[in-house]
């Protein structure tokens, strides 16, 4: 058994010290081999390092022939261009050459030219002193026949020349006048009949009173309603007359306010259309017929600024121009007559090459005191300039409206355009209520209380009989009398015509001295 066991413990010994014999074979064989390589590298690189040199040495050979190549091309063009300016340099000098010849050659001309002209002077200043000679000799002999001298025969030339000069001008300033006056003439009726003629505004009369249709005539008595409360209600909140009588199945709204009387012409056919009509009733009616009327003007307002083409009116005159739809004057409807004028203003300041949009603005605004004259004291001209200068319009603008009717002078030509165009649209047949009949009439009139002061020589209804100038003679009427005679006049046409507005008494004394040449 002990001897099996160190059989075995022999061979682990034998085995152990073969592995590390085998191991140390393995550690050497491994150690040769990486030498092997690092020998194989170095040489592969020393062989890169040998061809990199070489291609090196290649590529500089290349670059110095390239170099001396580029250099030897540079050479041969610079010599070309050495020899192509050494030419040009050669010919403008042969150019300089002939230039200098050709210059002494004409030098040498004027230098003789010279002489000739020299002595052509002496000539003729020797033949000048001798005209002088002669010409002294002539003026003495003429000295002499004719006894005056050349100062003064000159004088008398000039003075007869002068008097033949004046009356010429004077012919022909009084000709220019008169040919001026037929052409302006003629171009101011032209335009007006362009304007006229392109002019196609509607017109609308008032009356003072409305006429609203009823359903029944059973309608009438709950119109009036129990001991006629309702009526009293309807005139109290609407400050408007109700005639109730005979008419069949119709109700009459008599008042002077057009306003009023279309608040009162809604409410009521809104109570009628309802069907329920007491105070309460009617009050809440009333109070909406105002804020549908309200709007109306609005709108009447803001169609009237957008058929013109006026801009950048103040949000109140805008307001204004509506309510001017239910104002109207001597039956023309105000609102349609601005308008109106705003188109006549601006077809006339186009022909005339005025400023359209001053004249058309000024047009639009001149009669918009109309608006609130029930409401503020003075003339519709005074108000419409106030409103105008509150609401911060152009001086031009005011200035129209204060000169429509010929207050004040107007201080452009858009001014004169307005109130001429104020004039042809009131002035015109049909646009007022007034009969032809009427209106001669009262011109007539109007010139008969003006004659039958003493002292007038003439007078003359203008302006639509907006106007009566009277001219006086300065022999039986002073200045003071003059004005005088202007009252006296003005209070006798306040009390004895009709007219609508306000008609302006101009008392006219001049004194003119005529005398005739025959």
């Amino acid at each position: 058994m002990m001897e099996k066991l160190l059989w075995i413990a022999g061979l682990v010994v034998a085995l152990a010290a073969g592995a590390g014999i085998g191991a140390w074979i393995g550690a050497n064989r491994a150690r040769r081999n990486i030498e092997q390589k690092i020998g194989d590298t170095e040489e592969a690189m020393k062989k890169l390092v040998d061809e990199a040199k070489e291609k090196a040495e290649t590529v500089k050979k290349e670059r110095i022939l390239e170099a001396k190549e580029e250099i030897l091309r540079q050479k041969t063009e610079m010599e070309r261009d050495i020899r192509e300016r050494r030419n040009e340099t050669q010919r403008l000098e042969r150019r300089l050459l002939q230039k200098e010849e050709a210059l002494d050659k004409k030098q040498d001309s004027l230098e003789s030219r010279e002489n000739n002209l020299t002595r052509m002077t002496k000539d003729l200043k020797a033949r000048q002193e001798s005209l002088d000679a002669l010409e002294a000799q002539r003026l003495e002999k003429l000295e002499q026949v004719a006894k005056m001298t050349s100062e003064e025969a000159r004088q008398m030339i000039v003075s007869a020349v002068q008097k033949d000069a004046y009356h010429d001008a004077a012919v022909m300033v009084r000709e220019i006048e008169q040919q001026a006056k037929d052409e302006a003439e003629k171009k101011a009726r032209n335009i007006i009949s362009l304007a006229i003629q392109k002019c196609a505004a509607d017109h609308v009369a008032e009356t003072t009173v409305s006429v609203v249709p009823l359903p029944n005539d059973e309608m009438k008595g709950r119109i009036i309603g129990r001991e006629g409360r309702n009526i009293r209600a309807l005139e109290t909140a609407t400050g408007i007359d109700l005639i109730i009588d005979d008419t069949p199945e119709a109700v009459i709204l008599s008042g002077f306010d057009p306003i009023r009387r279309e608040i009162a012409r809604i409410a009521l056919e809104k109570l009628i259309n309802d069907g329920r009509i007491h105070p309460t009733r009617i009050e809440e009616m009333v109070e909406k017929a105002k804020r549908e009327v309200d709007s109306q003007i609005r709108e009447a307002g803001e169609q009237a600024v957008f058929e013109t083409g006026v801009h950048g009116l103040h949000n109140e005159l805008v307001r204004l121009l509506g309510r001017m739809k239910y104002r109207t004057s001597y039956g023309q409807n105000v609102l349609k007559h601005s308008v109106e004028v705003s188109y006549l203003a601006g077809l006339m300041a186009a022909e005339l090459g005025a400023d359209v949009a001053l004249a058309k603005r000024a047009g639009l605004l001149h009669d918009i005191g109309k608006a609130i004259d029930h409401e503020v004291e003075g003339t519709h001209i005074q108000i419409g300039a106030d409103l105008a200068k509150k609401y911060h319009e152009h001086d031009l603008v005011i200035n129209a409206i204060a000169s429509h009717h010929g207050d004040c002078e107007p201080a452009s030509v858009e001014a004169v355009l307005v109130a001429a165009a104020d004039a042809i649209s009131g002035a015109r047949p049909g646009a007022r209520r007034e009969t032809l009949e009427n209106y001669i009439k009262r011109l007539q009139r109007l010139e008969e209380i003006a004659d039958s002061f003493d002292g007038v020589e003439k007078s003359f209804a203008i302006q639509a009989g907006r106007e009566i100038r009277i001219m006086v003679k300065p022999e039986d009427v002073n200045d003071s009398g003059a004005v005088v005679m202007a009252k006296e006049i003005a209070k006798r046409i306040e009390k004895e015509l009709e007219y609508p507005g306000q008609i302006k008494v101009n008392v006219i004394r001049e004194l003119r001295a005529t005398e005739y040449a025959k």
